[in-house]
């Protein structure tokens, strides 16, 4: 009966949360920076936290205790008469800074909000199903641009100063249901279905001024809203080589199938005046397209230490071939060619793990985490490419004596762009995150919670 209620307690936490994150999840700005003004914002970290905190890596792990998202092969690692469950919070402070006219200026916000929603179960020997509710990606900025009086031009020489407002916000998600197959011994392949779906609102409002004073011109405001809805796929395998009670090597990898995302945008434009007078109203499909993606790499274990490296490239100047130009044309130059391009990014990660059952001492009993990550931002800047690199670092607590549940909890320092910030005038951007995350196992392996066992009596 004790296991029955933990069990019903249990679901129900499930059925609460995962509504109030995904609402969280699409009402508020989830990340903060001008490069999400374009295409599908600033893609997240994909991964459970253990995963994040080692930089990232992931495509060759196996775990009984870690969900596994990069690579559905996994999930035939879970043993029989298991569940594992994870749920993961983060919380971020971005911290904007560029220099114009020799002016330094910069900007600090801060989000929070759900990371992860996953859990991994077994259907039949050798073969487990995973789960996943994660964001894929967020846009969140708000910029201001002042076009100076300048009486020589036939235009703005009659109006005057005008200031322009762009801001933008929301998010696309990611919902992924896989299965996980050791086809033979220590070999393993996956299949997943993804199911991307979010809106993105973007909004410019153009203010002039009066030279004298005594114009009347009004302010004019352009909304765009993208709305995404589109089912893509991942394929993935595991192979250990080496498989025995000291040690495990396994190499891995996936491939996301990528395709046409095919946004519906709705696009409107109206004045300022006192009914919002309508100038333009319009649907059309925007060309956006997520790319294909292909991950390799390993992953070794002892009993104390764990060490992987992956690599990821992304075709996304393949798949998307469009561009567009932002800002004003002049002798600032302050016009940028905005285009997408391929990425290559590697990740590397350590976990040591002092005496995973020590009886005596509980900090030998944690996991200490540490990683790296280095590659590009998929936009350039007037060709210009923007390198973006961050280190984490984590800990793992056991709740109890011999358990595979855990509390996690992981901090990340990154930067972007600053290899070509201060020469082309662009923003470096630096943040912070920390993140807390809660994996819960169940099953006859910890303390005797044998939740899936028939009882002898009742």
């Amino acid at each position: 009966m004790q296991v029955k209620n933990t069990l019903i307690r249990l679901l129900v936490a499930v059925a609460v949360v995962v509504p109030a994150a995904v609402r969280a999840q699409t009402s508020s700005i989830n990340a903060f920076s001008p490069y999400t003004m374009y295409g599908i914002g600033e893609l997240n970290t994909p991964g459970t936290l253990p995963m994040r905190s080692m930089g990232g890596v992931g495509v060759a792990m196996r775990s009984t205790g870690v969900v596994n998202l990069l690579n559905p092969a996994a999930y035939s690692s879970i043993p029989q008469k298991t569940f594992l469950f994870n749920f993961g919070l983060e919380g971020q402070n971005y911290y904007n800074a560029q220099t114009v006219a020799d002016v330094s200026k910069h900007t600090a916000y801060n989000t929070f909000n759900f990371h992860d929603i996953a859990f991994q179960m077994p259907i039949a020997k050798k073969l487990g199903l995973g789960f996943s509710l994660t964001p894929y990606s967020s846009v969140g900025y708000r910029t201001k641009y002042y076009h100076e009086y300048d009486p020589s031009d036939p235009v703005w020489g009659n109006v005057g100063r005008v200031q322009y407002n762009y801001q933008g916000e929301g998010d696309l998600t990611e919902v992924k249901l896989g299965l996980g197959w050791e086809v033979f011994k220590n070999f393993s392949i996956g299949v997943a279905a993804q199911y991307y779906w979010g809106s993105i609102d973007r909004t410019f409002t153009m203010t002039p001024t009066a030279i004298t004073g005594e114009g009347t011109f009004t302010s004019s405001t352009g909304v765009d809203n993208y709305t995404i809805s589109c089912v893509k796929g991942q394929v993935g395998v595991q192979w250990s080589p080496i498989l025995n009670r000291k040690r495990i090597l396994t190499v891995g990898a996936a491939f996301d199938i990528g395709g046409d995302l095919n946004p519906e945008v709705s696009n409107r434009i109206y004045i300022g005046d006192l009914y919002s007078t309508s100038v333009k109203d319009g649907l059309s499909d925007l060309a956006l397209v997520l790319p294909r993606q292909l991950t390799a790499g390993f992953y070794y274990q002892t009993a104390k230490w764990a060490f992987g490296v992956d690599y990821v490239y992304q075709n996304w100047g393949d798949s998307n071939t469009g561009f567009e130009m932002t800002g004003v044309s002049g002798a600032d130059h302050s016009s940028y060619k905005v285009a997408y391009t391929n990425t290559s990014t590697v990740k590397a990660g350590l976990e040591y793990t002092p005496s995973r059952y020590d009886v005596r001492s509980f900090l030998k009993r944690w996991s200490y985490r540490a990683g790296f990550r280095y590659g590009y931002h998929n936009q350039t800047f007037n060709d210009n490419r923007l390198a973006q690199y961050a280190i984490t670092a984590g800990v793992g607590v056991p709740v109890k004596l011999w358990a595979i549940s855990a509390i996690d909890v992981g901090v990340e320092y990154g930067r972007r762009g600053y290899n070509v910030a201060e020469r082309v005038g662009l923003v470096r951007q630096q943040y912070f995150k920390i993140a807390v995350g809660f994996s819960l196992f169940a099953g006859a392996q910890e303390n005797g919670e044998y939740w899936f066992s028939r009882p002898k009596y009742d």
